[in-house]
C-alpha cells in the first residue's frame, strides 16, 4: 500500500480520485489548498503526490518546490489545466517527474500511478555502474563524482541509471520513455529533455578538480541520447 497525497481544490475531481486510489489498494490523504498540503509532507513520508497548479491559496508550482525539498525521493505527477510548453517545461523545472493535462483520463492516471510504483519499489539493486570517475549506486539510490555526491530527483536518478548502464550506447527517446517512465506511455517527451537539461546542470556544476572524468550525455539528433566519458 503507498501512501498518496492529492492536492486538488476541485470537490468533484477530487471525491473521485480519492475513491479510485483508494480501491485501488492506496492510503490518500486529501488537501484542497497548498499550504495545507506542504505541511502534511512536512510531517508525513509521502510516496507519491497528485498536484493541481490550479490552488486558491498558492500557485502548485510553488507547491512543488516545497513538497520537493522536504520528500525528495517521492513521485511528483502534476495535474494541470495548463496546456502550453512553457507551463510544463516549469513544473518539470521546479520538481515534478510527469504531468498530466486535464480532463483526465482515470485510467491513464492510474496507469502511470502504477508504473511510477513499481519503479521506484523495483529500483533497490545492489549493483552500481562507473563510468569514469561517475558512480551510480543503484542500492543506496546515491550518485558521486569524483567522490562529490550529487542530490537527483527520483526520475533524475532513474534517467541517469539507465543511460549508465549501457554506456556509449544509443538508446532512442522511445526506449528511454519506456524503461524510465513507462512502456505505455502517453502523449509528449518533453519530459524526457527537461530531465536530461537537469542532469547536464548537476553534473556540470560539481565541484572538483580538472583532472576528475565527467562523463556528459550526447544528444543524438533525431534519435536519443547516449552517455560518454568525457
Amino acid at each position: 500500500m503507498a501512501q498518496l497525497l492529492l492536492v486538488e481544490d476541485d470537490a468533484t475531481i477530487g471525491n473521485v480520485l480519492q475513491a479510485s486510489l483508494a480501491s485501488s489498494g492506496h492510503d490518500v490523504t486529501w488537501h484542497t489548498e497548498g499550504r495545507a498540503a506542504i505541511d502534511f509532507a512536512t510531517t508525513a513520508p509521502v510516496d507519491l503526490v497528485l498536484l493541481d497548479l490550479g490552488l486558491p491559496d498558492i500557485d502548485g508550482i510553488d507547491v512543488c518546490r516545497r513538497v520537493r525539498a522536504v520528500q525528495p525521493g517521492c513521485v511528483i505527477v502534476m495535474l494541470t489545466a495548463r496546456h502550453e510548453e512553457m507551463d510544463v517545461v516549469v513544473g518539470l523545472e521546479a520538481g515534478a517527474d510527469d504531468y498530466l493535462v486535464k480532463p483526465i483520463r482515470l485510467g491513464e492516471l492510474l496507469a502511470r500511478i502504477r508504473a511510477h510504483l513499481r519503479r521506484v519499489a523495483t529500483a533497490g539493486s545492489d549493483e552500481s555502474q562507473v563510468i569514469g570517475d561517475l558512480v551510480v549506486d543503484a542500492g543506496r539510490r546515491r550518485v558521486t563524482v569524483g567522490g562529490e555526491e550529487i542530490t537527483l530527483r527520483t526520475k533524475e536518478f532513474d534517467l541517469l541509471a539507465r543511460l549508465a548502464a549501457e554506456p556509449g550506447v544509443a538508446l532512442s527517446r522511445a526506449q528511454l520513455m519506456a524503461d524510465v517512465w513507462d512502456t505505455n506511455w502517453f502523449g509528449s517527451t518533453k519530459t524526457l529533455d527537461v530531465h536530461v537539461a537537469a542532469l547536464r546542470r548537476k553534473l556540470e556544476s560539481v565541484a572538483v578538480p580538472d583532472s576528475v572524468r565527467i562523463p556528459r550525455i550526447a544528444t543524438l539528433r533525431g534519435f536519443g541520447y547516449r552517455l560518454e566519458e568525457d
